[in-house]
């Protein structure tokens, strides 16, 4: 076996968000490329991570290597030092900094660290199948006018620890480059707590929590969505692809996301969204909580836990076939994002129903949400759900004003696919864990195309299913998420659409402003000529009198949603612009989804088959 590539990360300077990086390549070979990632697994753009990098230089034996930067990201040995001892290493060194909040890049300040290999560690092109390792050093002190920032610093990662101390830092191994990069670090002064799933040590660190953070509420609540999980993929005795797994989590203002790894996640949320002391009554029958709501920042945040941790299993081992082996140095397309976030999305709310975190009307609520979210997008009309997948490094990671009307979420609209396969399949006696299931055994728990889930899915119905696939993935059709609820016995009932929906507009509201953040497509505001980043200023009547506004439901206030025309004012690269506004005759409104009324004696109607029971 070759030698190790080892890298030292140091938290050089916390205040100057600098991290320094330390790569040692043995047996080093002159015209060798060292390359920086341009994107991370999971997160489909580009983020030039090199942009970040600071004195690339290298060394072998004391003398300099000389190197080359052949493009934005990549450095090339132009040759070794003449008489050096061939039997040194090459020791490359630079800096890194790291002020990015979220989960997919690097992160330093003095109260936090954070990091993924794919921020910070140069990769060996051509031996990116040689065991590495991985050092982290807590910062030097230099301050002398203050207590060493890191002394009650813990590390958490989900890499196999070799040398480590009692708070975690040390070194590491990994099998290879992709296992390195594919495992974030945590540290700081993080709570932490553990758990076990079927003998499976679970760990959940979480940083930035305030002193009324319930950990142990947490805890028991990500334990039963672990078990449920579990149960779904593995029925009531396998075990799991792993041996540990470590939950990452940073509490912020604001906040929201994670990212899914081999053994690990990196989520962030807004720090009120954690549960609180003093919400959860003492132990005993009398004294359950009822089930958390769809409006909880908590369910939210129990819902990103849920979709994280489904990812070990759909995309980090079940994965696209295109995304077997991924080019680091540059976009990997596919048109199956519907199926990995989609799905995903579909089963994140429904496993926290399962495992009695929230009960059916919540959860009907949540995937009434997503029905109205998906309706509300009018670039459903203009990509398909394979096509919208395919563009995600340029559309929906390159969020703009006309977002909306050019493309369609995979995430949402993809679990309304599943959705609708779901109640396809419970009506001819399966299900959609049934399908899941028989993918994992099917593709080995690696490598799927479209055509293994469409022999799935007519092994399971008994038909063929391709027509459905090719309407409700392959084109633009509506789907019948409505007709086939119906069949299943869950009501439906369409509220009054609101203010917004009926002029096609998304609009924020802040500090006595009203602007347009997105002007939706064929809508009244377009066609009266608003346009996205408007400041809509005033509002003129029918009887010529002109108000002032500052919120759409000042509309109201006037009266004017009851007349057919009125002008808006509104204030574009400081000129005032007319524009004519008719309302609307007949914009549906929202959907929302109710369980059936039960009988008198408890009983549901004979038509209704819960569509989320456990198969």
């Amino acid at each position: 076996m070759p030698t190790a590539i080892h890298y030292g990360v140091e938290l050089f300077d916390c205040h100057a968000h600098l991290y320094r990086v330390t790569l040692t390549v043995p047996d080093p070979q002159g015209g060798m490329v060292l390359s920086l990632p341009v994107w991370i697994p999971g997160s489909y753009l580009v983020r030039e991570f090199a942009q970040h990098m600071q004195g690339v230089r290298a060394e072998q034996g004391g003398s300099t290597v000389a190197l080359v930067q052949l493009d934005k990201h990549r450095w090339q040995v132009a040759s070794l030092p003449a008489g050096s001892d061939p039997q040194a290493p090459m020791v490359v060194t630079c800096k890194v900094y790291a002020f990015d909040p979220s989960v997919r890049t690097a992160w330093l300040d003095s109260q936090r660290g954070f990091f993924n290999g794919t921020s910070l560690c140069l990769r060996v092109v051509g031996r990116e199948h040689w065991p590495h390792e991985l050092t982290v050093l807590p910062a030097p002190n230099r301050d002398t006018t203050t207590p060493r920032l890191q002394a009650n610093w813990q590390l958490a990662t989900g890499l196999t620890p070799l040398k480590v101390d009692a708070n975690g830092f040390g070194t590491y191994s990994a099998a290879n480059y992709d296992a390195l990069v594919d495992a974030p670090v945590e540290m700081g002064p993080f709570w932490r707590g553990t758990f076990t799933v079927r003998g499976m040590p679970h760990e959940c660190v979480v940083a930035g929590a305030g002193p009324s953070f319930d950990g142990e509420r947490l805890l028991a609540d990500t334990q039963r969505i672990c078990e449920a999980e579990m149960a779904f993929w593995h029925g009531a005795d396998a075990q799991p692809p792993f041996d540990r797994y470590v939950f990452m989590l940073a509490a912020t203002h604001n906040g929201y996301g994670g990212l899914e790894h081999h053994n690990s996640t990196a989520l962030i949320c807004p720090r009120n969204d954690l549960p609180r002391l003093g919400t959860q009554p003492a132990n005993g029958a009398a004294n359950v909580l009822p089930p958390l709501t769809h409006k909880d920042g908590y369910t939210s945040l129990l819902g990103l836990i849920s979709h994280e941790y489904f990812h070990t299993w759909n995309v980090k081992r079940l994965r696209p076939a295109e995304l077997t082996t991924c080019n680091l140095d540059r976009e990997n397309h596919t048109e199956l994002l519907w199926f990995f976030e989609g799905f995903t999305s579909y089963y994140d709310d429904l496993l926290l129903l399962r495992a009695g975190l929230i009960d059916k009307a919540n959860y009907l609520q949540l995937l009434s949400k997503a029905i109205n979210q998906v309706a509300q997008t009018p670039g459903r009309h203009v990509q398909t759900v394979a096509q919208a997948s395919f563009d995600a490094w340029t559309k929906y990671y390159r969020v703009q004003e006309n977002t909306p009307n050019a493309t369609v979420s995979y995430y949402t609209k993809g679990s309304l696919v599943a959705l609708c396969l779901d109640l396809t399949l419970r009506q001819h006696g399966s299900s959609l864990d049934h399908a899941m299931r028989a993918l994992w055994q099917r593709c080995d728990a690696g490598p799927m195309t479209e055509s293994d889930l469409r022999a799935v899915l007519t092994e399971l119905a008994g038909r063929s299913l391709d027509a459905e696939l090719d309407a409700w993935v392959h084109s633009t059709a509506e789907l019948p998420v409505l007709a086939l609820r119906a069949a299943h016995g869950i009501s439906a009932t369409r509220e009054a659409p609101t203010l917004a929906n009926r002029l096609g507009l998304r609009v924020t509201e802040a500090n006595g402003t009203l602007v347009l953040k997105n002007v939706l497509r064929d809508g009244a505001a377009e066609h009266a000529g608003m346009a996205a980043g408007d400041e809509w200023v005033a509002v003129q009547h029918p009887d010529g009198s002109i108000w002032r506004i500052q919120q759409l439901d000042d509309l109201l206030t006037l009266g004017l949603d009851t007349v057919p025309h009125c002008i808006a004012w509104v204030s574009r690269d400081r000129r005032v612009h007319a524009c004519h506004l008719t309302w609307p005759a007949d914009v549906p409104g929202t959907v929302t989804l109710r369980p059936p009324v039960a009988a008198p004696d408890g009983s549901t109607p004979a038509a209704f088959t819960w569509p989320m029971a456990v198969v």
